[in-house]
């Protein structure tokens, strides 16, 4: 069954993303495997990790009946890296689960030439300004909750992110050549992409 929340929200974004290079896609932190259920429609195979093996099972279930899917129970940080393995690699709400420049230097390992990596990720408040933008959008936060009907899923893990936006930039910056294109989003998201060269 499919669910609303703040992280579904943003997967019409990452499925266009993915349309356009109809390819090889991984998603870390897959949970319950409705992102890779999704990407199976427009990508010639996704592919979930989740370190969380209930959440596994849950994605198996779900993808059993498509023949272009694997779920695995495995950590991005640990697990063995085949370069040039994937043309897309996601990371909704999962990113700030791990060590920020291990995952992008991995991330960068693992894209082909002219891959993507799309997050959707959590920052922490740091400044005057973060507290600020964040209760500016409480209200439209919660009325898109209500307009959506908002499902929580009791599978996800939750952990408050470490780095703020700011860093989070500056890290990517220096992590992955090139430019990087990242913004400030609803539900207290922010939106990362980049095309590895």
């Amino acid at each position: 069954m499919d669910c609303w929340n703040h992280n579904s929200a943003y997967h019409p974004i990452i499925l266009q993303v993915a349309g356009r290079l109809h390819g090889d896609a991984l998603d870390v932190g897959c949970g319950e495997g409705l992102l890779v259920e999704r990407l199976a429609t427009v990508s010639r195979h996704a592919t979930g990790i989740d370190r969380d093996g209930r959440a596994i099972r849950h994605a198996e279930l779900r993808t059993a009946a498509l023949p272009n899917t694997t779920v695995t129970a495995a950590d991005f940080v640990t697990m063995d890296v085949v370069p040039d393995s994937y043309d897309l690699v996601t990371f909704v709400a999962a990113l700030h689960h791990m060590d920020l420049e291990t995952a992008l230097r991995r991330t960068r390992w693992l894209l082909r030439s002219g891959g993507q990596l799309v997050v959707v990720g959590l920052s922490a408040n740091r400044s005057v300004g973060d507290y600020a933008r964040s209760a500016l959008l409480l209200p439209f936060v919660r009325m898109g909750s209500w307009i959506h009907h908002e499902t929580r899923s009791a599978q996800v893990v939750v952990r408050p992110p470490r780095e703020s936006f700011s860093e989070i930039r500056q890290t990517a910056r220096r992590e992955l050549p090139g430019p990087i294109h990242m913004r400030r989003a609803l539900y207290y998201r922010y939106i990362l992409m980049w095309t590895k060269p």
